[in-house]
């Protein structure tokens, strides 16, 4: 049997052994469910419906939408799926530069969801021994057959002389293989000789036993038989197998291997001189692979650093793989276009309110009295309302009593003494205070700003303040907002959420909010308004995975200065001055680093305060005053 009958056997009883089909495991199922999955750090965790078929996850936005095609799927066999380290319900699953970030709603539902994963790529045969053993066994089959052949003639190419002595070579073996053939044939043919005159000897013996030698008269024996002693011995002549000359063949034979030897020899020389540029050679393609594979692993690093920055991994929590530091670049570039966006939308509003003429019966007389409650109020302004101080009783009643209470006698008391209130901002009129408190890590810091705004009454600051209606004209940093519970005409329950600020996680606030007049003791108090708004609790806004729950208290108190108008004048808004109070004790939840939280709130907490002031004297100009 030959090399190659040889290594094509050892291949084929490879090649018999059973492969293991798709559907062969037992206990492969198709899976199907709702997974939380991450979109992007703009929506964060969104609910998808995900299957599991044919290893193969697919995900749909929800299970009414499979009928219409999958938004996005990933072939299981060379994926990777990671259980998250610290999450216990997250799963993280990757191929190649592809990486699907995946919430349970619990541990037990990860732990089916994994095991299902692994069973299908099992069942898909890649990676299993038996896979692999059927490659390799093919893969060794073809090395061994063509190694040598593509080495040499690749290797020795370019070497002119060795070349020939390669073709020598070739030569010599073709030679040596005619005379081995031909050897062969010889020696089978004297085998077969050696037989037939074995035979033949011992026919011709027993022909002869009867003519037996006679003796002589001295002793000596005469031998009849002359003949068959010539045809004993004709059949070993070595001119009488197949007329070969044994001896012509040997010594070729022997020149033949000398000549091999002799090539073989110059060969070795040349490789020899040839081994120092090949050499370098080897060196130099080494050293330009190594260069080649480490530029592939930077640039490899730097596309998953792009695919995955912004992933949950790099978002606000206990484990974020962000530091402190680039936490507060990626904060601040954010509010910086954030800023932008905003900008470029006040400009446009502005243009369009320019080029619009106003509609008719919208003007009004810039002049009034502090006894306005008294006149007619206009139908063309509904939202002006005169509101009278409460008086129905709610659920939370004893509640706000108590926060109205407290604000008016702590907020209004003087930043200085004891309070260790901080002066972090000054703007004009306006001056933000903050005194620093940490709770268990989390800021907590009480913030104070004071501020003096003219031409509007504190009744209109808090109504704007207060009424839902107005709120996206100037708050730019919620996203929506809906009223849960309407709990009387000055009282409701408020459930926000606010524009994520990546990588902060986005938070939502659930509170009560409650408009009240604060009577006067004297006549000579100010006309004082109060808005209070508190965190509470509700059956209808539960607290969710996708947002981080703000807890607050925070109250704008308003009060209203009129300076006399000169001689019979009728008082108008350059008379009025409001003096706003306003206090934010907010609890943020969350891991964010304390020096970026205090860093956003001296940034947006004067900002907040000029946009919204700033917006009440746009709104209340050229109308009715509203003591």
């Amino acid at each position: 049997m030959s090399d190659n009958q040889s290594w094509n056997s050892s291949g084929s009883e490879e090649d018999i052994e059973p492969r293991e089909e798709p559907g062969h495991l037992v206990g492969v199922v198709d899976l199907s469910g709702v997974l939380s999955k991450w979109t992007n750090y703009i929506h964060g965790w969104q609910d998808r419906w995900v299957v599991l078929k044919n290893n193969t996850l697919s995900y749909y936005k929800s299970q009414d939408e499979t009928e219409y095609g999958c938004r996005g799927s990933l072939c299981l066999s060379k994926a990777v799926i990671t259980p998250h380290e610290f999450d216990e319900c997250r799963l993280d699953i990757s191929v190649n530069d592809s990486v699907w970030y995946l919430r349970a709603q619990d541990p037990e539902h990860r732990h089916q969801w994994i095991n299902s994963i692994e069973l299908h790529r099992a069942d898909s045969g890649y990676g299993s021994e038996s896979s692999l053993r059927r490659h390799g066994s093919m893969l060794s089959l073809t090395s061994a057959t063509s190694g040598y052949s593509a080495t040499s003639t690749s290797s020795f190419k370019k070497g002119h002389r060795l070349r020939e002595k390669l073709a020598e070579m070739e030569t010599f073996r073709d030679i040596l293989c005619r005379q081995a053939d031909t050897l062969q044939k010889y020696f089978d043919g004297c085998a077969d000789a050696v037989s037939k005159d074995e035979l033949q000897r011992d026919r011709i013996v027993e022909d002869d036993e009867d003519d037996f030698p006679n003796t002589r008269a001295d002793g000596e024996f005469l031998h009849n038989n002359n003949g068959s002693k010539d045809k004993l011995f004709q059949s070993l002549s070595p001119k009488g197998i197949n007329g070969i000359d044994f001896k012509g063949e040997a010594i070729t034979f022997k020149a033949t291997t000398a000549g091999i030897l002799a090539t073989l020899s110059h060969c070795i020389d040349l490789m020899v001189k040839r081994e120092d540029s090949w050499q370098k050679r080897l060196d130099k393609e080494m050293e330009k692979r190594r260069r080649i594979e480490e530029g592939y692993k930077s640039a490899l690093n730097e596309l998953k650093k792009k695919s995955h920055f912004g992933g949950p991994d790099y978002e606000e929590g206990p484990n974020s793989l962000i530091n402190e530091d680039e936490f507060f670049d990626a904060v601040e570039a954010a509010l910086d276009r954030q800023d932008k966006i905003e900008e470029q939308s006040q400009t446009e509003k502005t243009r369009i309110q320019r080029s619009s003429p106003p509609p008719p019966g919208d003007v009004y007389s810039s002049t009034g009295t502090h006894r306005f409650s008294d006149k007619p109020h206009s139908q063309s302004s509904p939202a002006l309302i005169v509101m009278a101080p409460p008086h129905d009783v709610h659920r939370f009643s004893t509640e706000v009593e108590e926060m109205v209470q407290n604000h008016m006698t702590y907020s209004l008391q003087d930043v200085g003494g004891d309070a260790n209130w901080q002066l972090v901002v000054e703007e004009g009129e306006m001056k933000v205070y903050r005194r620093e408190v940490e709770e268990n890590g989390i800021v907590l810091d009480p913030l104070k700003a004071t501020h003096s705004v003219k031409g509007v009454t504190g009744h209109e600051v808090c109504h704007y303040f207060w009424d839902t209606s107005y709120r996206n004209d100037w708050e730019t940093t919620i996203e929506n907002f809906n009223v849960v519970e309407t709990l009387s005409d000055n009282a409701a329950i408020v459930y926000q959420t606010h524009k994520r600020v990546w990588p902060a996680s986005q938070r939502d606030v659930l509170y009560l909010s409650a408009m009240r007049k604060i009577l006067a003791n004297n006549e000579n108090d100010p006309d004082t308004w109060l808005v209070c708004n508190f965190s509470v609790d509700h059956d209808d806004a539960q607290p969710s995975s996708r947002c981080v729950r703000a807890k607050i208290n925070i109250a704008m108190i308003c009060q209203t200065l009129v300076s006399p108008p000169e001689g019979d004048k009728e008082i108008s808004r350059d008379n009025i001055l409001c003096k706003i109070t306003y206090v934010a004790n907010v609890n943020p939840g969350g891991w964010a680093p304390a020096s970026v939280l205090r860093a956003v709130a001296k940034r947006e907490y004067p900002k907040f305060l000029k946009r919204f002031t700033s917006y009440v004297q746009d709104k209340t100009a050229g109308k009715p005053i509203l003591f």
